[in-house]
């Protein structure tokens, strides 16, 4: 649980751990959801980050390095704006099935919610984590409607400790 000091402080409920930054996929080319026909192992098939989406993604990882920040993990949706926003601002990520999209005809699974859910659970203390993902999940998980390349910082009990943008 976060202390008062922290609470009006995303950089101190980080450093506290104990929590993971739920991050909405940088900005997109126009458009929603995905091509049809798309192939999640080809980025070109795909609604990919555009250019600002791509500053925005820069910018996130500034943020966390400013401050200090680093997570103890970086794990990120399959779909390629996913990832690139977690490489873009971490360097590096991890593929988490559970992180994937659900939008469109892929019907949201409640054991993808239960397994993000079981993962916040058991979160290290003293260290927190980023996830990257997509707008369904993020609603399913945690009640919120985030812009493209917002985050929410989840406490064990998937309560929002505090909401962050990085523009």
């Amino acid at each position: 649980m976060a202390s008062n000091a922290a609470a009006d402080d995303p950089a101190a409920l980080l450093r506290q751990g104990g929590c993971v930054m739920l991050l909405r996929h940088a900005q997109t080319e126009p458009g929603t959801g995905d091509p049809p026909g798309f192939d999640l192992a080809t980025c070109s098939t795909q609604r990919n980050l555009s250019v600002s989406g791509k500053q925005n993604a820069v910018r996130m990882g500034q943020w966390f390095k400013a401050r200090g920040l680093q997570p103890h993990r970086v794990l990120t949706s399959a779909w390629c704006r996913c990832v690139d926003t977690a490489n873009l601002a971490f360097g590096q990520s991890q593929l988490w099935a559970p992180l994937n999209s659900v939008f469109g005809d892929r019907v949201p699974l409640p054991d993808q919610t239960a397994a993000l859910r079981q993962a916040l659970d058991r979160l290290p203390l003293g260290r927190f984590q980023v996830w990257v993902s997509h707008q369904t999940n993020v609603t399913a998980l945690a009640g919120q409607f985030l812009a493209m390349g917002e985050g929410v910082i989840l406490d064990r009990d998937a309560k929002v400790l505090a909401r962050v943008s990085f523009d």
